[in-house]
Formats: structure tokens, sequence, C-alpha cells
């Protein structure tokens, strides 16, 4: 049997149908090859033409099909990457073009539904009719006619909402190591948020911790507004590729229906390196750290897909792994240069058992000045300044080599450090409200 009867091997029986149709139209695009090489996850063919990012079904001498994208080209030779596992294919193997980019089938069908990089279900609950379709690359919008970012966006964390106030529309960074709890920050945001819709895309992560963060951390309560597209680590680079542009395109889809939505990527590092897979399979020279300059070229263009449309708007938050605790390793370089802020969580802190780990010091929101008054300004500036200059006498007073009186200003951060560490911490299953986290932190500071 040339396909086994499953729902996705149904997929590229309708795909070759559409071939033969357009074939009849005798398109000079599409003309068929076959594959005459195989380089680690890389085919090489010759013999059709197809544009890059065209779609192309590679299917094997004995039957079964894979869908494959072209990824680059030189000379004759067409450079495919494949969308799924590449098992049975052979030397001759026909490359049959189908036309076309990528396109991503979108529509409000997909609340509360988990599906992976192709767009397929994950969580068997049926087929999803979606009707709409956008490139799968976006549309580049003019930057003129995205709305200023105005108002903030409660995002039910008591440290983000008063010390690092997200507007809505901005995107801003999550920069963590492992195990300092970026995916429990995460779902603490996904269920507590003001936002209308919530985006998460789950790109490279084990597949453990996929279906961990959905039922553990996400929740039915969470789930029920949300859209997850997983792409776990044993994903082709390519369908990694596609679950982050795939989350892209579903946020953007429901911003220009005019709804606030919140988009959760984790994680921009993940992204990144299927990039680098890719570019170096094709023979991409590596730059900085073995990351080709595609790399750096596909960061912002992923990057501003988000923010404010002329309807609704998206704010996004990316996670960006410190590897080793580098925060400026090149990816986090990259991302903090187009990101309007990035929040830093610390496994110091996580070691000490205060949650979430934020780093106010190392943490900056760049839009916080246009959407909070003058007084939370200020409070939240008075805030860091007794936080901070506790943190810079923290060696002396704790070894009992500061001595109380030396510095009226010390004095006030040692009495004041403990409420502070207080007001930072917060419990998964606790949700404080903008108004609520506003009103807090001037109670605090209001005796400074």
């Amino acid at each position: 049997m040339p396909f086994p009867q499953t729902d996705r091997n149904a997929k590229w029986i309708s795909l070759l149908a559409l071939y033969q149709q357009r074939a009849k139209q005798r398109s000079p695009l599409l003309v068929e090859g076959k594959v005459t090489r195989m380089v680690g996850l890389t085919l090489e063919a010759i013999g059709c033409r197809a544009p890059v990012g065209g779609r192309c079904i590679v299917q094997g001498v004995m039957g079964g099909a894979i869908e494959a994208e072209v990824v680059g080209f030189a000379g004759e030779k067409l450079y495919l990457m494949p969308t799924g596992p590449t098992y049975g294919l052979e030397p001759g193997s026909r490359v049959i073009p189908l036309g076309g980019i990528c396109e991503a089938h979108v529509g409000r069908g997909l609340i509360g539904r988990v599906v992976d990089g192709g767009g397929h279900p994950l969580d068997d609950k049926g087929p999803i009719d979606l009707m709409d379709r956008t490139p799968l690359m976006g549309i580049p919008q003019n930057p003129l006619s995205r709305k200023p970012i105005t108002e903030p966006l409660d995002v039910g964390v008591r440290a983000i909402n008063a010390m690092l106030t997200v507007g809505c529309g901005q995107r801003i960074g999550l920069f963590a190591g492992t195990g300092v709890g970026k995916s429990v920050l995460l779902g603490m945001m996904t269920k507590y948020t003001s936002a209308d819709i919530i985006v998460v895309g789950l790109v490279g992560e084990r597949g453990r911790e996929v279906k961990d963060f959905i039922q553990n951390i996400l929740g039915e309560e969470g789930l029920s507004r949300s859209v997850v597209v997983a792409s776990p680590a044993d994903n082709p680079p390519l369908m990694r590729l596609h679950g982050a542009m795939l989350a892209s395109s579903i946020a953007e889809y429901f911003r220009d229906q005019g709804f606030r939505v919140l988009m959760l990527m984790d994680s921009l590092t993940r992204f990144a390196q299927a990039q680098r897979e890719i570019g170096l399979a094709i023979n991409e020279p590596p730059a900085t750290k073995g990351y080709p300059p595609s790399v750096f070229a596909k960061l912002p263009h992923l990057v501003e897909r988000a923010g404010m449309g002329a309807n609704g708007s998206i704010t996004a938050f990316y996670t960006v792994l410190a590897e080793g605790d580098d925060v400026n390793d090149p990816i986090a370089d990259a991302a903090r240069g187009v990101l309007d802020g990035h929040i830093v969580l610390s496994r110091h802190i996580a070691d000490s058992g205060r949650y979430p780990a934020i780093d106010i010091e190392q943490s900056i929101s760049r839009v916080m000045v246009e959407v909070t008054s003058k007084e939370h300004q200020q409070a939240a500036q008075k805030f860091k300044k007794i936080y901070s200059l506790y943190e810079q006498n923290r060696d002396l007073i704790s070894v009992g080599a500061y001595q109380r009186g030396s510095d009226p200003k010390v004095d006030q951060a040692i009495d004041y450090y403990p409420k502070l560490n207080e007001f930072l911490s917060q419990d998964i299953h606790d949700s404080c409200s903008q108004a609520d986290s506003t009103k807090q932190l001037m109670e605090l500071m209001a005796g400074v």
C-alpha cells in the first residue's frame, strides 16, 4: 500500500491531487525532479523548479511520501528540508513541487486546542474546521500604521505589574538559565492575564515538558482561552521554525480581529538553533559561536510580527535561554537589541527560595514610562534604589562588618529589605491585578 491510512498521510494524497490539477494547467514552476543526495537532514534535488519557501512532496520509489520546503539552491540543485521523518526515501525519489508558499490555517476554532508546527491537532479532540488562511511567514506591516502603546496589560504577577509594567503591544524577553522557573512564570501569566486570547508557542522543548505545561501549569482554566502550538525538540528543525511562525500567524489573526493577544514563546533560543541547523546544512558559513548570518536576520523578522496593529495588539514574551547563565551570549545580545525590554530570572534568587526569581536590578521595561503615572514611576524608582543599596552592601551586612548608624540610607535599606523581598514574592496559585499591584507598591513606599 503506497500510503498508510492515517490522517496525516491523507493530507499527502490531497496535496498530490492538487499537484496533478495544477500540472494540467502547465504551470512553468511545477516541473518534477528527483532526489540525488541526502546529507544530514538536507535533500538535494535536480531537474525541478521551485522558489525558496516553496512546498514540495517527496515521494519514495516504494510508496510513502513526506512534505519538504525549498530552503536554498546552488546552480541546478535545490536544497530541501523535510518537515517529517525521512525513513524510506531512496535515491531517485520523485520531487513534486506544489507551487505557492506555506500557509497557516487559522480561525476561532483553534481556541482551547493544542496543535503541532504544521497545524495538526495533538489533543485527540477531533479535527479543527478552519476556513481562513494567512502566509506562514506573515505580511510585513507598515511601521506608521502601528498604533502607539498607551495602556498597560495586566499579567497577574505583582513584580511585573508594579516594577516592570508591560504595555499592550510590547515585545519583551524573559532571560533565564535552566531550572529557574520561567515555565511556571509563563503559566501564571496565561492564567491571570487580562488579555482576550493567549497564544503559547512551545518550540524545541522536551516532549515531557509540553504535556506538563499544558496539564499542570496552564490547566483547564488557562487552556480555555488559549491556543498552544507545540513543536518539541525531536521535530525536524524546519518544523520547529514553522511552530514559531505558526504561533505568530495565529496571534496576528486574532490581533486583526481586534483582540488583545498575549503571545508566549518558549523559546527564542530554540528557534535560533533550528535556523542554525538549517543554515549549516546548506553550507552557510558560521559567524558568531557557530551561528550563521541568517539566524540574526530571522530573529528581528519573527519579533517584528508582534506589537500593535491597526485594530488589536500582540503583547509578546519571548524566553531566551542563557547558556551557562551567561546573559551576553550572541542570541541573548541580539534579542535585547530588537525587544522592548527584558526580564532576567536569577539562579541566585531562585536558590534563595524566592519565586518568581526576577532580578529587578537587571530587568527593564522600555515602555513603562508610557503606560504608568508619575507617582507610580517615582514609587518604583524609590523601591529600586533601596533594593539596590542593600544588594551593594549585602556582603558587609551578612558578615556583620557593617555597623548600624554608619549610613542612614543603608540602615533604611536593612529595615525595608524584608518587606521588599516579600513584595517581589508570589505563590503560583495567587494572582495580583495591575490595580492591586500599584496600590501595594504606593503603600509600601509611602513612608520613604
